[in-house]
């Protein structure tokens, strides 16, 4: 008899608790929007609760996507893996010089509210 395929077994089990950035990860998630369902399974899987759905006012859609708190994020791909392996695959892991290049933000060491600081003041509304 075959042996069953676990097609979950890169699902890691939930956090027993949630903890804070110690250190500057070297990748970090970012969200597709046009991708994200916004069925929120990857929520509960972050070890460092950043997380969060886009306010329903940006789009005006009852399910809106999630957004990563940027400067929260530790890199860990948990977010990633879980989307992939049991929604739609709208994470992505960017190394992070890539993402403070593309969104012109600094990420720090420790966690400073709320998303990062920007690099220079003209960069500070980002789209």
């Amino acid at each position: 008899m075959p042996s069953e395929y676990d097609h979950y077994k890169d699902i890691p089990p939930l956090p027993a608790k949630i903890t804070e950035k110690k250190r500057r990860p070297k990748l970090v998630a970012v969200v597709d929007e046009d991708n994200c369902t916004g069925c929120l399974a990857c929520v509960p899987f972050c070890p460092v609760d950043c997380i969060a759905t886009v306010p329903k006012e940006k789009y005006g859609i009852s399910l809106p996507p999630v957004q990563i708190k940027f400067n929260e994020c530790i890199g860990c791909q948990i977010c990633a893996r879980v989307c992939t392996k049991l929604t739609w695959d709208a994470i992505e892991m960017l190394p992070t010089e890539e993402f403070e290049k593309k969104y012109r933000i600094e990420l720090t060491e420790t966690k400073t509210p709320p998303y990062g600081i920007p690099k220079d003041p003209a960069s500070s509304q980002l789209g």
